[in-house]
């Protein structure tokens, strides 16, 4: 298997029997949750470096110009982008960053769906970046209306 392969399919989790895009979520939020721990800049660098890791190694899975379920390195970045939303790790902040990711991610409104759209690696990607950026405001305002809730 190719390292482009391995590094696009999160590791062999997007090669889940079911749900491989929550399967590499749940990778996200795991690295996620670790760079968050050591605060806001790790986890933005590290967000960064899978977005980066990801544009290149799609192109040359040699997947062709549509989104396959194996793909889940775009899951991984968008996770960690919601988790940007967080002042800090909680049980309740994480679980909500990790169920609003995947509510945008699946349902994709406007503009994500203009995003997925798109055939190719950036527009891979760039949906679940959207998706992480919703998630991420919604609980930056979950946070304006409790303050204090480590949401």
């Amino acid at each position: 298997m190719k390292i482009s392969t391995v590094l696009a399919s999160g590791l062999g989790t997007g090669y889940a029997p079911r749900a491989p895009g929550t399967a590499g979520s749940l990778l996200g939020l795991l690295i996620g949750c670790a760079l968050l721990d050591r605060g806001h800049w790790p986890l933005i660098a590290g967000a960064i470096v899978v977005s980066v890791v990801g544009l290149l190694a799609i192109p040359r899975t040699g997947a062709g110009s549509r989104d396959p379920g194996w793909i889940v390195i775009d899951e991984i970045a968008g996770q960690m982008i919601a988790l940007l939303g967080l002042p800090y790790l909680t049980g309740s902040g994480v679980l909500l960053a990790f169920l609003l990711f995947r509510v945008f991610d699946i349902r994709k409104p406007w503009p994500i769906s203009l995003a997925d759209a798109r055939a190719d690696a950036p527009g891979i990607m760039a949906d679940d970046w959207l998706a992480g950026g919703f998630a991420a405001i919604i609980l930056l305002i979950l946070r304006l209306i409790w303050p204090g809730t480590g949401l």
